[in-house]
């Protein structure tokens, strides 16, 4: 795309302001998951979490608002360290609006991902059933599905991952910080190894919603380039 990119001097903000307010917001939804639960006993992550389609506990705006919940600290660093280490690039090229329509595309679009795997492995393995055996206890089909809930900024993260590789494909990354790799090679390793995962991995991690927020990353810059929008600065 564009390798030789020159920040301009009048742009350049080493936290601009779209990056800076997503990082502060899910700080303070992190402290309030915390606070909520020790005072009031409530699960905050699990109202804004996204629950199955299917769940009685799924409501629309979850979509959305899953973004901003973590399970633990480690899982908020990590996103919000890859939030700032490439988001803010992006942000100076593309303006504060452009990067934000791109932020909630590829997050909303790893949301719908999630719902579509969930749904497929729910018609494929538990349909027809009215109760789950969980090894120490038999819980009911419905309260079953309403402990498939993600959580997490990984999704849209994965899409700026995505396209920074694409903006700047030579761009050198320091794996573990100690490896150079160029961006291209270090986005298709990580979306290689998350597509392999989706389908080996027996963790608790959303492989595919990571999956698609790549993909739908990728559909809005090809749609970009195509309308010859790619590289207009926003404001």
């Amino acid at each position: 795309m564009n390798d030789n990119f020159q920040f301009r001097p009048t742009r350049f903000s080493i936290l601009p302001n779209v990056v800076k307010n997503l990082l502060i917001i899910n700080g303070v939804f992190f402290l309030a998951t915390i606070a909520m639960e020790m005072v009031w006993g409530m699960d905050l992550a699990d109202m804004l979490g996204l629950h199955y389609i299917g769940a009685s506990d799924f409501r629309p705006f979850q979509l959305v608002t899953y973004m901003f919940m973590h399970g633990s600290f480690a899982h908020l660093f990590f996103n919000m360290f890859a939030l700032w280490m490439f988001g803010n690039t992006l942000e100076n090229y593309w303006g504060g609006k452009r990067f934000l329509l791109f932020y909630f595309v590829c997050g909303i679009g790893a949301g719908l991902t999630q719902e579509l795997v969930q749904y497929i492995q729910y018609i494929t393995t538990l349909q027809g059933y009215d109760n789950v055996n969980m090894g120490n206890t038999i819980i009911s089909m419905d309260e079953y599905l309403n402990l498939m809930t993600t959580v997490g900024a990984s999704g849209a993260v994965y899409g700026i991952l995505l396209a920074f590789g694409m903006m700047f494909p030579n761009s050198r990354i320091y794996l573990y910080f100690a490896i150079p790799i160029k961006a291209k090679w270090f986005v298709l390793f990580y979306g290689i190894l998350e597509l392999i995962s989706g389908f080996t991995s027996i963790d608790n991690v959303a492989h595919f919603a990571h999956v698609g927020g790549m993909l739908f990353g990728l559909v809005l810059i090809l749609y970009w380039k195509k309308k010859g929008k790619l590289y207009d600065y926003g404001e």
